[in-house]
């Protein structure tokens, strides 16, 4: 379901985007082509700064925002989710945070203050909060990563993480064009 905000911004989402009637997309939400947004799904870009100002929460082409996820902003600041990123099962992304390209966020995992680099994988059940993540960094599963965290203690992305990645990507490709196809023959 689409919505206005209180502020009258309206999302805008591309034709191309696969969207769940179960989702709710509110407000200054911008959603790239290809996006597979899942089941019970809310994207929420509604809460102004102190000026009465928010950014937009924007999804980049080829993503996909899985079942229960939940992503939204505090104060209207900035939350950016790349292209061919995946956000896993009940997630939370919450701004100000960015995620690049080509990233992996796991199950039940929450990202929150933090800038997530391009070609990561965070594993299921992790926090991820006030520590920027550099690009290609693989988080173990059921980690807190937070300022005192030592980065250089976690390992790299390796072939068998970008495969993984991948074939998620495209099983959520299937989807996108799979269920479009479903709600043109009603």
């Amino acid at each position: 379901m689409l919505r206005k905000n209180p502020s009258g911004h309206y999302p805008q989402v591309s034709t191309s985007a696969y969207i769940d009637k179960t989702a709710i997309i509110c407000g200054n939400v911008i959603i790239g082509d290809n996006v597979f947004v899942g089941p019970y799904a809310v994207i929420r870009a509604d809460e102004v700064d102190e000026n009465g100002d928010m950014e937009p929460i924007i999804i980049g082409s080829d993503s996909n925002i899985q079942d229960g996820v939940v992503i939204h902003s505090k104060a209207g600041a900035r939350v950016t989710v790349g292209s061919r990123t995946s956000i896993a099962h009940r997630s939370i992304i919450h701004g100000p945070c960015s995620v690049g390209n080509n990233v992996f966020i796991g199950f039940n995992s929450v990202v929150f203050r933090t800038d997530i680099g391009d070609g990561c994988v965070v594993r299921h059940n992790c926090v991820v909060d006030g520590t920027d993540i550099p690009a290609g960094t693989v988080i173990p599963p059921v980690v807190h990563i937070g300022p005192e965290y030592d980065l250089a203690t976690l390992p790299q992305t390796d072939q068998s993480a970008s495969d993984f990645s991948e074939s998620i990507i495209s099983a959520n490709h299937y989807l996108v064009k799979g269920y479009k196809q479903l709600a043109n023959e009603f």
